[in-house]
């Protein structure tokens, strides 16, 4: 099979998404930083560039997030030729894959949420490159996390307080409002 890597700019701009023609990993896995990478041998590798700042894999791509002073024209050819010969060869993104289907938790009300988070939210988000997942829902508050190239952007406020809340709100009354540990 012949792997083509094409990337998507983000609504991040310090972030660039490079797709493949491949599952890379069910579910996703965040490296934001460079000790964090230690057992992952594609992520470890990316960091070997001095202008890589952060890693985010999910299904078919990997969104990496540069450093201040580098610019996409220059590095953006280096990587895309890094990414295919790397699930050419393919590099694991972890050691040890235990991940399944995701198993909801909590109450009834929680798992609603969850459930709501990954067959609405999940699909968006991984669109722009970015990740989502749920933390914990106390007295009308729903705790999320955002990852990939949802981290540190811009647009991530608006997208949690007019997007995903009002969702929630609709779907799920008890819901008052979602926010986010990463803002």
């Amino acid at each position: 099979m012949t792997i083509n890597v094409y990337t998507e700019q983000t609504p991040n701009p310090a972030t660039m998404k490079f797709m493949v023609n491949k599952l890379l990993i069910n579910g996703s896995e965040d490296f934001a930083t460079k000790e964090s990478a230690e057992h992952s041998p594609f992520a470890k590798e990316l960091f070997k560039f001095n202008f890589v700042n952060g890693v985010f894999f999910a299904s078919n791509f990997v969104t990496i997030t540069k450093t201040e002073d580098a610019e996409w024209p220059d590095i953006e050819p280096i990587l895309k030729e890094f990414v295919k010969g790397a699930v050419e060869s393919e590099y694991k993104i972890k050691e040890v894959t235990t991940e399944e289907a995701p198993a909801f938790e909590g109450s009834d009300l929680e798992v609603k949420i969850q459930q709501i988070l990954h067959d609405y939210v999940r699909p968006a988000v991984e669109q722009d490159g970015g990740a989502i997942s749920y933390k914990s829902f106390e007295e009308g508050v729903v705790t999320v996390e955002l990852r990939g190239s949802c981290s540190g952007c811009p647009s991530s406020t608006i997208t949690l307080k007019s997007g995903i809340q009002n969702l929630l709100q609709r779907m799920v009354p008890e819901v008052k409002e979602v926010v986010s540990n990463a803002l």
